[in-house]
C-alpha cells in the first residue's frame, strides 16, 4: 500500500495562495489553510480544505508549511512576530516554503531569526513563484527555489506538485538565491508592463488605430509577453477585468530598487518605471489593473495646443512605435541580466526562466545570449546580433516624434540616454557594434 500523502499547512489564501492550496487539495493532500479574511477561509473549506483560526493552529503536527502572503511584513507577522505565529508551533525538522515575493535581505534575515528563536531545525526553502492565479490553480507555476540540499530534498515533492515540470528552477546559492532570481525576472516584468502603456499611448497620439497597430506589433520583432497579455485589458474602455493591480508591480519595483541600492547597483530603467508607477498611484489607480496606466499617456491628448509630427503614413508611424518598444526592451534586458550577474546567479538559468515566463520578448531572445557572453568576459564575433546604432537611431526617431507631439515617453527617453552612453563608450569601434554592448553601461 502506497504511503499516505503528508498533511500540509498553507498560510495565505489570496489570489495566488488560494489556487495553490486548492490544487494541492485536488491532488489528494489534506491541507489546513489560514488567512486573515474569514470569507476566504469559508471558500477554502467549501473547496475541500481544512481551516484554522491562527497560524500556529494551521501548522500543528504538519511537517510541511507553505507561506504565500503578500509582503515580507505579513510573512514576519504570521511566522514570528504576530499573534500565535507559526514558527514555534512547527514540528521538529519541518519544511517551511516561503513562496511570497520578498527581498533577498528579508529571507536571509528570516534564516538567522529561526536560529535565534531556537528553530534552526526548520528546513527553510526560499521559493518565490510566478505565473498568475490560473497557473497556480493548475499546479503549473514557475518556481525559483533556493535553500540547503537537505531542505530542497525534503520539499522537492511539494515544489513539483505546484510547478510546471519544465519551470521548477533549483537555484544555487542557498537562501536568498530564489528571491534574487525572481527579482531579476521582475526587472523585465516591471519595465515591459509600463512599456505596453507607453507604446500604446504613443500610438494613440500618432493617430493609429490601436487594434490594428497592436496586432502589427505582436507580429513583429517588437513583441513581448507582457504586451500581448495586457493588451485586451488596455483596449477595454474600463480596463477590465482587473487581473494584476498597479500596487502589485509597485511592490516588485520597491524590492528591485531597494535591493539594488543595498548592493550598490544602478537600475535606471526600473527606477524610472517606479517613478511613473508612483504617479499612477497618486492618481488613484492603485487598485486598477496595471494596463490602465495608458491613461497617463492619453488623458492629455487634445489638451496641449496645436502639435504636428513628421510621420504621415501608418507604416512610418508603426515603425516609430516598434522602435520605441525595441529600445526599451533592449535596455531592460541589459539591466536584468547585469543585475543577475551582480547577484552571482546562473545566467543560463535566469535566461531560460525569463524567455519562458512573463519577462519574455523577441529582443531578449535575440540579444540575451550575447549579453551573457559579455558578463563572462567572452568576445563577440564581428556583426554579432542586431547593431546598436540601428536600434538607437530608431529609438531616437521615436523620442523626437514624441517630443513634437508633446507625448511623455519616460522609459523611451531613459533607454535613449543609455544607448547614447554605450555608443560613446564604443566610439573607437569601427563600424556598428552589437546591441548587446548596452549592457556595458551596467559595469559588466
Amino acid at each position: 500500500m502506497a504511503d499516505a500523502k503528508p498533511e500540509i499547512s498553507f498560510i495565505g489564501l489570496g489570489a495566488m495562495g488560494f489556487g495553490m492550496a486548492t490544487n494541492l487539495v485536488k491532488q489528494g493532500y489534506k491541507v489546513t489553510g489560514f488567512d486573515v479574511w474569514q470569507p476566504t477561509l469559508e471558500r477554502f473549506q467549501a473547496a475541500g480544505g481544512e481551516i484554522a483560526t491562527t497560524p500556529a493552529e494551521s501548522v500543528k503536527d504538519k511537517d510541511y508549511c507553505v507561506c504565500m502572503v503578500a509582503t515580507a511584513q505579513q510573512a514576519q507577522a504570521v511566522l514570528i512576530d504576530g499573534h500565535s505565529p507559526a514558527v514555534l508551533a512547527l514540528p521538529r525538522g519541518a519544511a517551511l516554503l516561503l513562496c511570497s515575493t520578498v527581498p533577498c535581505a528579508y529571507v536571509q534575515g528570516l534564516e538567522k531569526q529561526l536560529v535565534e528563536v531556537g528553530r534552526g531545525d526548520i528546513r527553510l526553502i526560499d521559493a518565490p513563484v510566478s505565473g498568475g492565479a490560473g497557473r497556480a490553480a493548475d499546479g503549473t507555476l514557475s518556481i525559483m527555489a533556493g535553500g540547503s540540499e537537505d531542505a530542497i530534498e525534503k520539499g522537492r515533492f511539494l515544489l513539483q506538485e505546484m510547478s510546471d515540470p519544465k519551470k521548477l528552477y533549483i537555484v544555487k546559492g542557498g537562501i536568498g538565491a530564489g528571491s534574487n532570481m525572481k527579482m531579476c525576472h521582475q526587472v523585465l516584468a516591471a519595465n515591459q508592463i509600463l512599456a505596453a502603456s507607453e507604446g500604446m499611448g504613443f500610438a494613440s497620439h500618432l493617430g493609429l488605430d490601436l487594434e490594428l497597430a497592436s496586432q502589427a506589433i505582436m507580429k513583429s520583432d517588437a513583441w513581448a509577453w507582457m504586451f500581448e497579455n495586457r493588451l485586451p485589458r488596455m483596449l477595454d474602455p474600463e480596463f477590465k477585468p482587473v487581473a494584476s493591480a498597479l500596487t502589485i508591480i509597485l511592490k516588485d519595483t520597491s524590492i528591485i530598487t531597494s535591493e539594488a541600492r543595498r548592493a550598490g547597483f544602478p537600475t535606471p530603467m526600473t527606477s524610472t518605471a517606479e517613478q511613473v508607477y508612483f504617479s499612477g498611484l497618486g492618481c488613484g489607480y492603485g487598485p486598477d489593473d496595471d494596463s490602465s496606466l495608458v491613461r497617463l499617456y492619453t488623458e492629455g491628448k487634445g489638451k496641449i495646443g496645436p502639435v504636428k509630427g513628421l510621420a504621415e503614413s501608418d507604416e512610418s508611424k508603426l515603425a516609430l512605435v516598434a522602435g520605441l518598444f525595441k529600445g526599451i526592451y533592449l535596455c531592460s534586458a541589459a539591466e536584468a541580466i547585469a543585475f543577475a550577474n551582480k547577484c552571482n546567479l546562473d545566467l543560463d538559468q535566469v535566461f531560460d526562466l525569463c524567455i519562458n515566463a512573463a519577462g519574455g520578448s523577441t529582443m531578449l531572445q535575440t540579444v540575451g545570449p550575447d549579453m551573457i557572453k559579455l558578463c563572462r568576459g567572452e568576445l563577440l564575433s564581428t556583426g554579432s546580433g542586431e547593431g546598436l546604432k540601428g536600434v538607437a537611431r530608431s529609438l531616437q526617431a521615436a523620442v523626437e516624434e514624441a517630443q513634437r507631439l508633446k507625448v511623455p515617453v519616460y522609459l523611451g527617453n531613459q533607454a535613449l540616454i543609455l544607448t547614447r552612453f554605450t555608443t560613446q563608450l564604443a566610439s573607437q569601434a569601427t563600424g556598428d557594434i552589437s546591441s548587446a554592448f548596452v549592457a556595458k553601461v551596467w559595469g559588466i
